[in-house]
């Protein structure tokens, strides 16, 4: 089965997160606790 257009998502988010952890010594996440913080918190996980 191909993966799923929200499976493209996923991937291309962790391949962002990857190139900006490569480019920052110290690279941060700020977190409000909405939605989008949950989101990319999962995703940095």
């Amino acid at each position: 089965m191909p993966p799923s257009h929200l499976d493209a998502l996923e991937s291309e988010a962790v391949h962002v997160f990857r190139e900006v952890a490569g480019e920052f010594e110290r690279p941060v996440i700020l977190f409000s606790g909405g939605k989008d913080s949950i989101v990319m918190l999962h995703l940095a996980l």
